[in-house]
């Protein structure tokens, strides 16, 4: 990212600390008749999606670690949710002053032929003062229409967990599941994450 949009990180950053504390802790409560258990199986049998040894290539292409490493990271998510039916490769950018602002961008590819760009943001909780880059790769169930990704999407309490320093959680709504890995410094705030809005466009506060 360029000199410019990370000033402006750091400003919106500081501006959603202070006017914004609350939010984080609202977004967590999941909405009514929502399903907030970390499985979710309702991917379509007729949705076309990837086959492991599809995932396991480009997550190991992607964070550059090893086929055995990359097939231990996805077995419980293919486990507790069977095949994704596309993935996003991106990366993002944190910056804090105690409760911060995280934003990122990358590219949605889906089995069946679909891809958009998407960019995300959301608040961020329990990070240094200061910013941090990291590689993200999102794995994606349930999702119909590519289009259907532009919503905000809560975390799922008690999701996270952490596989050969690379973290994973589930965020769900309207019946899609996202799972996004998180490489280096990234992982840290995964967890802690209350929701994330996906966008067609860069949105600078994170509401």
């Amino acid at each position: 990212m360029s000199k410019y949009i990370r000033t402006l990180l750091v400003g919106a950053s500081l501006l959603f600390a202070a006017n914004c504390a609350g939010d984080g802790a609202v977004a967590r409560q999941a909405t009514p008749g929502q399903n907030t258990s970390p499985t979710n199986t309702s991917t379509p049998a007729t949705q076309p999606a990837y086959e492991r040894s599809e995932v396991v290539d480009a997550v190991a292409d992607f964070f550059g670690i090893t086929a055995d490493a990359a097939g231990q990271l996805v077995e419980r998510t293919f486990r507790e949710n069977g095949r994704p039916v596309g993935y996003i490769r991106g990366e993002e950018f944190a910056a804090a002053a105690g409760i911060g602002v995280r934003y990122g961008e990358g590219d949605l590819r889906m089995k069946n032929g679909q891809s958009r760009k998407v960019f995300w943001q959301g608040p961020s909780i329990g990070w240094d003062a200061g910013g941090n880059a990291s590689k993200v790769f999102t794995l994606v169930y349930g999702l119909n229409n590519a289009d259907t990704i532009y919503q905000r999407f809560p975390g799922v309490e008690g999701s996270a967990y952490f596989v050969g320093g690379i973290g994973v959680n589930y965020q769900r709504a309207d019946g899609v599941t996202l799972a996004p890995m998180r490489a280096g410094v990234g992982l840290r705030a995964g967890a802690n994450v209350g929701y994330l809005a996906y966008t067609r466009e860069r949105n600078i506060l994170p509401l």
